[in-house]
């Protein structure tokens, strides 16, 4: 009998688990909140120019205001995935679901009492 080499990256004696961020959503949640944005409208439209500037802005107010917002990406699909990608990382941000060339975003507000969306 051979004994199989353990391939696991070893874990250093006390060392926590990777756990996920505080900010993560869980499945049920982002079904949720994909539930919620069915009746709305895109309220940014990202162009061939792609994030700039101004559409940045335009993102952070708009999460701001709303907290869940559609946003519509004119691009093809491997530079809209890298457009969702961007948007979660300047935006502090989530995309919590994307069908075609509409993106649902969503940011809690940081003011707990501000907070228009609560999970139950």
């Amino acid at each position: 009998m051979s004994k199989r080499a353990d391939t696991s990256p070893a874990t250093p004696a006390g060392a926590e688990e990777a756990l996920p961020p505080r900010s993560a959503l869980t499945g049920t949640q982002r079904k949720f909140l994909r539930g919620l944005a069915h009746g709305l409208e895109p309220v940014v439209h990202v162009g061939r120019a792609g994030i700039t500037e101004p559409v940045i802005a335009a993102l952070q107010r708009a999460l701001a205001d709303h907290e869940l917002i559609k946003v519509k990406l004119a691009a093809d699909r491997q530079e809209r995935d890298r457009m969702a990608a961007a948007i979660e990382a300047v935006c502090d941000a989530q995309v919590v679901g994307r069908i075609g060339t509409i993106a649902v975003v969503y940011r809690a507000d940081s003011d707990p009492e501000k907070r228009r969306i609560e999970f139950a």
